[in-house]
């Protein structure tokens, strides 16, 4: 399971032009420098999702202990990822197995008929 999480879904800003969640930490704890600090506000302003987040984020009193909220939330989204998945895939084979019986018992219903005009022909 850690290995799905860590590198499924490392980071869930890495596909976008984000900043990447520490950078976002970053900004919120005042731990980047002038110039990174104005690159994020001026992504902020374009961005709804960082903005809600950086919102978020700022709500905390205690900044420091974020990173372990973080890592928590993270977590359990994996872990429902992670059974949703299994589910579905339980799912799914359970139906491929219903088709397989299906398959067989017409093919064995076929075999009967066969068998039977066979040895009764019709008079």
């Amino acid at each position: 399971m850690d290995d799905f999480m860590n590198d499924a879904y490392n980071d869930l800003f890495t596909t976008t032009q984000c900043p990447s969640q520490q950078e976002l930490l970053d900004y919120v704890q005042g731990k980047l420098s002038a110039e990174k600090q104005h690159e994020v506000e001026l992504h902020l302003s374009d961005c709804e999702l960082c903005s809600e987040a950086v919102e978020g984020l700022s709500a905390f009193e205690k900044k420091e202990i974020i990173p372990v909220y973080l890592r928590q939330m993270k977590w359990q989204m994996m872990k429902k990822l992670k059974n949703r998945k299994q589910k579905k895939d339980l799912i799914a084979s359970h139906t491929q197995l219903a088709i397989i019986c299906i398959i067989i018992l017409f093919m064995l219903l076929a075999a009967f008929w066969a068998f039977h005009f066979v040895t009764h022909p019709a008079r």
